[in-house]
């Protein structure tokens, strides 16, 4: 059964052939198609095109995706290169900012109207032993918007309403985009690195869309910042965030030695949000004496080697830090709403995705892209 908008609010339909409904906040009908882009094969034509609006099953709510975020975990589902298969078609995007227009009938926890967020971690069982221990998404039945189930590069998508990001009301939903997953996955990284207030981090790829949100939070967090990026660009941007030091990779000639001077002897913790195999082995190498180096970014077919000897001598850990549970999310959205993080962000309208993604490959892009699903 299904609750839905405007007039029939608090009513339920046996069919959901009725979803064909009048909005409270528009006055006009949800569609039975939409705007989209999906891919058919991996690496295939990105295709902006109509497709059918989903139906919220009983435990879940249907989202009118006013803005997406665009990840590059984006482009790896689209390329399929992880160890990870997505379904196929495809609708990717998992950072989806909107308004709940219709409910399954089993839906407590949002009312038509709130502002939602679809974010990556779309369902979980919620019974498990890491469930029960808010390692949410480390559930092996775990469904993934733009992933293993369609995300946000839509006007309509379905979330469960367990795990669906609650909004405040009157956020700016453009802004907000990006916190779904970028905030709260380098956020949940910053608490995984576990620092105290005036020890050194070190941001690799600092400049980018995960980057420049972890300079933010890092620095909401009392800690001092290190940021490691190319581009007088990026560099112009970190030191408006408020970051401290910044290496430039495309002219230092010893990283390792730029970073640990500057941070005399090391940061006691380093966040790799960059895709990039060759500086996450450096933070393993500039990483102070007992300090802790967070794997974020997830280059391709990578892996990240430390020299046993020095990683025992230096006593040093190395840890994965994959997004966040509920909790998380909900301190990573606060840090938005109280004016401490605001992502950099470049408004493309849906239809231009693959521009984004053309962009994100190149590593051209400062700050995060967000689409305007009614472009």
């Amino acid at each position: 059964m299904l609750k839905v908008t405007g007039a029939c609010v608090g009513r339920s339909f046996a069919s959901s052939s009725k979803l064909f409904v009048r909005l409270s906040s528009t006055s006009s009908g949800i569609p039975l198609t939409q705007k989209a882009v999906i891919f058919y094969e991996h690496g295939d034509k990105l295709h902006y095109k109509d497709i059918p609006v989903p139906k919220p099953k009983p435990n879940e709510i249907l989202v009118n995706v006013k803005y997406s975020g665009v990840c590059h975990t984006d482009i790896h589902a689209w390329k399929g290169d992880w160890p990870l298969a997505t379904k196929l078609p495809l609708v990717g995007g998992h950072e989806g900012a909107g308004i709940v227009v219709a409910k399954g009938s089993n839906v407590t926890n949002f009312e038509i109207g709130d502002y939602a967020g679809v974010k990556w971690l779309n369902k979980s069982c919620m019974s498990c032993e890491y469930c029960e221990t808010g390692h949410e998404s480390n559930c092996a039945e775990a469904d993934l918007s733009g992933y293993t189930r369609d995300g946000s590069f839509q006007q309509y998508a379905t979330a469960d309403a367990v795990q669906a990001a609650k909004i405040p009301q009157g956020t700016d939903l453009a802004q907000v985009a990006p916190i779904l997953c970028a905030g709260v996955t380098v956020y949940k990284a910053l608490k995984t690195a576990n620092l105290d207030p005036g020890q050194w981090v070190a941001i690799s790829g600092a400049g980018g869309g995960l980057g420049s949100l972890a300079v933010q939070y890092a620095k909401a967090m009392g800690l001092r910042v290190v940021g490691i990026d190319g581009g007088a660009a990026k560099d112009a941007l970190f030191k408006k965030l408020g970051g401290e030091v910044f290496i430039d990779f495309t002219k230092s000639k010893d990283i390792v030695a730029d970073i640990q001077e500057a941070t005399n002897g090391g940061p006691h913790g380093a966040v790799n949000v960059s895709v990039s195999e060759a500086a996450i082995v450096q933070s393993v190498k500039y990483i102070r004496p007992t300090g802790t180096v967070v794997l974020v970014g997830l280059p391709a077919n990578s892996y990240v080697n430390s020299e046993i000897f020095s990683h025992v001598i230096k006593s040093i850990s190395i840890k994965g830090s994959y997004v966040g549970n509920r909790a998380d999310m909900r301190e990573a959205i606060d840090f938005f709403t109280r004016g401490l993080v605001k992502a950099p962000i470049k408004i493309i309208g849906l239809s231009e995705l693959p521009t984004a993604y053309h962009e994100l490959e190149a590593g051209n892009m400062v700050g995060r892209f967000v689409v305007d699903t009614s472009k």
